[in-house]
């Protein structure tokens, strides 16, 4: 057996003395041994190490299957049971799985998939010659899956990243995102890998007050911000959220009144900004800057290089927005699937990744997120960014939700359009007018968009695809 896998042991033996409440230290520790013994079984028939495709909602049970498959140096695709049959079509082509592990997946919903000719293996997209290899869904609100792939080193990496930035040993975490997703994922890590106490609940669970009688006082919680908002509104969740140590925020931008109105609560706030690409956060704000009234995604963690470039390669001076470029040992290999064959030294030697996200720094090294840069609408002449925009909709406590999109337009090339879900009383007339003076005039909506609701994935993120549909189909 290898070191990584004689490392997951001993963590293993370490947390048995740890409280782990919603996945039983016990029970996974039983799956795990069973997964271990299915995946010998295959790989014996195979005669190589089989793809597994991951797809089980339960804690205990995902955590098993997750660790059998790394014990076994295994590539392990994590799935998504939220997928639709579109996408869940892509996978099964994209991996070809030799195994499925996953006590709630129906295979006969997908009889025309598992059923179908298996691919010859020439065609199936190679691997990185790289051990336990972990690949993780990215995209797959947009109705296009990716996998980037990861692999026990680079997680580990983050989980050292974060551990030395926050000086915590050991990290304690409460989880309820999902585990297939990398902020999941890596709350487990790093209460595996630091010896930390772990617990996984169903954020319904928090939103009704079903919430555990412990002591959260040295524990971090990941949340998007929606999930904030709707904790924000109660006083039972508000009380309960301010005495956690830490409240990780990322997945989606946060808007000015509700950064606001977590600092009147007095909740240690860390926004974040990191990516399925970069194994999570890469830069973070302390808590203690976000309370002094810091809006800003903080600095760089100490195992990322965080650069931001002018169009033509130059580095930005300070103040002066770019493109994000980050390097990184937490960094993926790739993206399943797209590139040629893969090898450890041949693939991103420099560990180096462009993002499409348009930030700056400022003069004490703390990074502001303006947008995404292929999500820029050019109307008139004008660069206008969506974020902007809906930062500025949002600060209006009109509405529960906005997206704003570009639409094209004969005269102006695009126009900027509002999708929004209404507060009561809200309309579009009395949005206009709140707005006026707040933004440039080429910068106002041209259209708004009444919705019951925006399409967002389980994380906050928006399908824009289907939101532009939703607004091209409206006018």
């Amino acid at each position: 057996m290898d070191s990584s896998a004689d490392k997951i042991f001993r963590y293993l033996e370490r947390a048995s003395q740890n409280h782990w409440i919603g996945c039983s230290w016990l029970e996974i520790v039983e799956n795990l041994q069973q997964s271990i013994q299915i995946i010998r079984n295959v790989k014996k028939i195979a005669g190589y190490a089989p793809r597994i495709l991951l797809c089980e909602p339960e804690p205990v049970l995902f955590l098993g299957h997750f660790l059998g498959a790394v014990v076994e140096s295994c590539p392990v695709f994590l799935g998504n049971l939220n997928w639709t049959e579109t996408e869940w079509k892509q996978v099964f082509q994209q991996v070809q799985p030799d195994l499925i592990l996953g006590s709630h997946f129906k295979p006969n919903s997908f009889q025309d998939l598992t059923s179908a000719p298996t691919t010859s293996a020439s065609t199936i997209p190679p691997l990185p010659d790289l051990p336990h290899l972990i690949l993780i869904p990215t995209g797959g609100s947009s109705g296009n899956v990716r996998f980037a792939i990861h692999t026990w080193n680079t997680l580990a990496a983050s989980v050292q990243g974060f551990q030395h930035y926050f000086e915590r040993q050991p990290i304690h975490a409460f989880c309820s995102l999902p585990l297939y997703h990398v902020s999941g994922l890596m709350q487990f890590l790093r209460c595996l890998i630091t010896g930390g106490n772990l617990v996984i609940s169903p954020f319904k669970a928090i939103e009704i007050g079903q919430i555990p009688d412990l002591d959260f006082s040295d524990f971090f919680i990941s949340l998007v911000p929606t999930q904030l908002q709707r904790l924000l509104n109660h006083p039972q969740q508000t009380q309960w959220l301010a005495q956690f140590h830490t409240v990780l925020l990322g997945g989606a931008p946060a808007w000015s009144e509700l950064l606001d109105q977590a600092r009147e609560q007095h909740i240690q706030l860390a926004p974040t900004y990191g990516m399925t690409e970069t194994a999570a956060q890469v830069v973070t704000l302390k808590p203690q800057d976000f309370l002094a009234g810091n809006n800003s995604v903080g600095q760089a963690l100490p195992h990322a290089k965080v650069t931001v470039y002018q169009d033509l390669g130059e580095v930005c001076a300070i103040n002066q927005p770019g493109l994000i470029t980050i390097q990184t040992n937490s960094l993926m290999w790739g993206y399943y699937g797209e590139s040629s064959l893969l090898n450890s030294t041949a693939l991103n030697p420099d560990r180096c990744f462009q993002t499409d996200d348009l930030g700056y720094f400022d003069q004490q090294g703390y990074l502001t997120i303006i947008g995404r840069n292929s999500q820029k609408i050019i109307t008139g002449g004008e660069n206008v960014f969506p974020g902007e925009i809906e930062l500025a909709i949002q600060a209006t406590n009109l509405v529960e939700d906005v997206c704003v999109v570009g639409l094209p337009d004969r005269h102006w090339g695009q126009v900027v359009a509002a999708v929004y879900v209404p507060k009561p009383f809200t309309s579009a007339a009395l949005l206009n007018a709140k707005l006026q003076g707040q933004l440039s005039s080429y910068k106002l909506p041209k259209h708004w968009i009444e919705i019951p609701q925006i399409p967002r994935n389980p994380q906050g993120k928006i399908n824009r695809p289907q939101l532009e549909e939703i607004a091209k189909s409206s006018l």
